[in-house]
Formats: C-alpha cells, structure tokens, sequence
C-alpha cells in the first residue's frame, strides 16, 4: 500500500517520487516495487 507522504526511490534508476495521495498498490519502477526512501543523516554537531 503506498503511503501518503512518504517518498520512494528506485534502486535501478534513481527515480524518485513523494506519495500525495494513499494507494491501494506499492508504486513500481523498472518492473519492481520501489521500496520507502529512509531518513538522510543529519551533519554531527562537534
């Protein structure tokens, strides 16, 4: 199930896209399910 507001990036391509609306279905790319994109980390603070 896509899920609103969570972004998604192909693993072959790079592609990216941000759910803005909930789907019953996993957005594909390059024939597969583009699996959610994960936090970037923040620059430690020394």
């Amino acid at each position: 199930m896509g899920e609103l507001g969570k972004r998604y990036e192909c693993e072959d391509c790079g592609t990216e896209i941000l759910c803005t609306k909930a789907a019953e279905t996993i957005p594909e790319c390059c024939g597969k399910e583009m699996p959610i994109k994960g936090a970037r980390e923040l620059p430690s603070s020394d």
